[in-house]
This record gives C-alpha cells, structure tokens and sequence, in this order.
C-alpha cells in the first residue's frame, strides 16, 4: 500500500524525496543547515519552493557549502560571478541579502552561543506539533513567525518576511505542519 503523504509533494520526486527526510524534522545542532535554509528560503520569496530544490545542489557548490564565514567576505566581484550563474536565482538583491545575512548570522552566534540557539528560543527548544487534517487549514504565517521576523530585521536580516520565515520554521522543524493523515506527521513526532 502506498503511503498517504501531504499533497503539495506529490507529482515530483524532489518535493516527495524533502518532505519524506527533511520537512518538518527539528533541526538543533547544525549551523550550517540553518544558514542554508535561511540562503534559500530567501532566494525563494516570490517563486515556488521546488525551483529552489531543483538548484539545491548547485547553491551548495556556488555558497561554498553555506559556510557562512565565507559568504560574509563576499564583495562585488563575486556578487558579478554569481549574477553569471544560471544554477542560482540570479537576483542581485537576493544576492546581497545572502551576503548581508551571513554577517548578521555570524553576529547571532556571537550573542547566542549559535544561530539554532537564537531561533530555537522563541519557542524555549520545543516544535509546535499542529494537528491539520487538510492543507487549507495551514497558515502561510503565524504571530510566532511575525515576531521572528520583526526580531530578525532590528538584527539587520533582510528578504525575511513572516510568510519567508514560517516556511522557514516549517523546514526546520519549529513546526510539524504535516497533515495528521500523513505517515511523516506521527514520524517526525517520534524523533523528537
């Protein structure tokens, strides 16, 4: 029998591949996944997220792995390089903002210890685990994700939005929004 999955990611393999290993799944401990995330839901405002998986790979080789000590240094030479590159979103302020982020996600960490630590603390380290029985019922953002955001842009983020940064959290697993017919939505409660 076949599994019964939330219906945005059937019809593509990527989608059903992210939503069966990392959607929803908390992510605590690794730096590097958050500055990905905040990378690419970014470059995703205003386009589909699958147009953004489909260039996954090549942001990792163009943002040297999302290192984001490296992004820091970045200047207009390599910004020119990136606007070249037809693998990535090739929006100069996206770009920018990309760069712009790292800086202030390097400041986070100097503050907090880590950037998980800083997110995760607007919900005290705990997912919201929600109880959706169908897609209509999910919210494209929250008041939680409204005060991330606000938070985040006093802290100079940019392309950050409330709506950015709820799918943002549900990436990273501060909410499960699996539907509860979904095989992944009891899962990722276990692995909690």
């Amino acid at each position: 029998m076949d599994k019964v999955r939330c219906s945005w990611c059937e019809g593509s393999e990527i989608y059903r591949d992210y939503h069966d290993t990392e959607w929803g799944v908390p992510v605590f401990d690794n730096e590097k996944k958050h500055f990905e995330n905040l990378v690419l839901e970014s470059a995703q405002a205003g386009l589909s997220w699958i147009t953004i998986l489909k260039r996954r790979d090549t942001y990792r080789r163009a943002y040297e792995g999302f290192n984001p000590e490296i992004v820091a240094t970045w200047g207009e030479e390599k910004i020119q390089l990136l606007l070249q590159d037809p693998g990535i979103i090739r929006n100069r302020k996206k770009i920018e903002s990309s760069i712009n982020n790292a800086k202030r996600f390097l400041e986070v960490q100097e503050e907090f210890g880590s950037f998980s630590g800083y997110y995760w603390h607007f919900q005290e380290g705990k997912p919201i685990i929600n109880h959706w029985k169908s897609d209509s019922e999910i919210p494209a953002m929250t008041e939680l994700s409204e005060m991330i955001s606000r938070d985040m842009k006093k802290r100079g983020f940019s392309f950050l939005g409330p709506t950015v940064t709820y799918a943002n959290m549900q990436s990273l697993g501060m909410v499960n929004d699996h539907l509860v017919t979904c095989f992944r939505h009891g899962e990722v409660q276990k692995s909690i």
